[in-house]
């Protein structure tokens, strides 16, 4: 597609994707920033205040403490996500018929919604009659009345905890999806070479979905800037400020405090360290450059060509026939025939 020229019918194929990600994306985009500037309730007239709320936006120790647990929880989340995950995809991958049942049932979680995932961890972390504090208790574990997201030094854990439980079937198919295109002949070489399944998981496998990894890496970071609704109906970002992420001030500042000017701030440095994300992930793993993963296939090298070349002999023969003179570039003499020579271009 690079250089090519862009006639009116591909303008027309894109019409639909152009008008979609521009009505959904970059229109409430420039709204927000827009917002931004004003000082304004939701309701009733508003007053522009060009920069101000921009320069408020982390004067108070509450916005600098909500962007500190946003990072905690990327990291919280990568760490329990993309490990698992690939653990995961790589034992999908496999092709025995278990194992493609066993990755239906992980699958699951994915199609639940984060407000019914919410709710049901909330009843299954209840420290009155939840599932993991009995189970706890019937194995003389703890005390049994552990209160998982009511302990502010554990809470932002236990979401993360939560998340990962959700979204661990996602990136564990795009994983499976990865090994399964890892040819088997680098695995057939390796073997042949006295590598065992785990030399051949961390030289074969593993160099090979390198590109799959920065897909769910960013993934998992531009996500967790974004989780809002399983928060919400968890911890509300308690207890206290224990898990209000910058998602969650955005919410009450705009909603709660009445303040759309602020929480359109927020909003607006959410969608830009996303973009940042993106960009600096793919910069600095050499994404962008598309390059091959078939190390050790041997692909630059092709078959050799035949040629079939004829040799002129330092005097060409003269042969008349009916009156005709005539010179051919091959060395005839009596009782020979041509004598052509081969050679291999590699």
């Amino acid at each position: 597609m690079l250089g090519t020229k862009m006639t009116w019918q591909r303008w027309v194929m894109m019409a639909p994707a152009i008008i979609f990600f521009a009505a959904f994306a970059i229109i409430p985009m420039c709204v927000a920033v827009y917002y931004s500037g004003l000082q304004w309730s939701g309701v009733g007239p508003s007053t522009w205040v060009g920069f101000y709320n921009w320069t408020h936006a982390f004067s108070q120790a509450g916005a600098l403490h909500s962007l500190w647990l946003t990072v905690e929880l990327m990291f919280l989340c990568w760490i329990l996500q993309n490990p698992l995950s690939l653990v995961l995809g790589v034992f999908m991958a496999g092709r025995k018929r278990h194992r493609a049942i066993y990755g239906v049932i992980y699958f699951i979680p994915l199609l639940f919604s984060s407000v019914a995932i919410g709710l049901t961890w909330s009843y299954i972390l209840n420290p009155e009659f939840g599932l993991v504090d009995s189970l706890l208790k019937a194995l003389h574990i703890g005390n049994g009345m552990e209160n998982w997201i009511g302990n502010p030094h554990i809470a932002l854990f236990v979401i993360a905890c939560i998340i990962a439980w959700q979204f661990i079937p996602f990136n564990s198919m795009l994983y499976q999806g990865g090994v399964r295109q890892i040819p088997d002949s680098l695995y057939e070489a390796a073997m042949l070479d006295g590598a065992g399944p785990l030399r051949s998981f961390f030289s074969v496998t593993l160099p090979q979905l390198k590109y799959t990894i920065i897909t769910t890496t960013v993934l998992i970071l531009t996500g967790t800037l974004t989780y809002f609704d399983l928060i919400y109906v968890v911890t509300n970002g308690g207890p206290g400020d224990a898990t209000q992420v910058l998602a969650m001030d955005m919410y009450k500042e705009a909603f709660t405090n009445l303040n759309i000017g602020a929480g359109s701030v927020i909003a607006v440095i959410l969608a830009i360290a996303g973009l940042l994300l993106s960009i600096l992930t793919l910069k600095f793993t050499g994404f962008n450059k598309m390059e091959s993963q078939m190390e050790g296939m041997g692909l630059q090298s092709q078959p050799p060509q035949l040629r079939i070349r004829a040799v002129r002999p330092p005097c060409a023969v003269n042969l008349s026939r009916d009156g005709a003179i005539g010179s051919l570039p091959f060395s005839v003499q009596s009782g020979s025939s041509l004598q052509p020579t081969l050679s291999f271009i590699s």
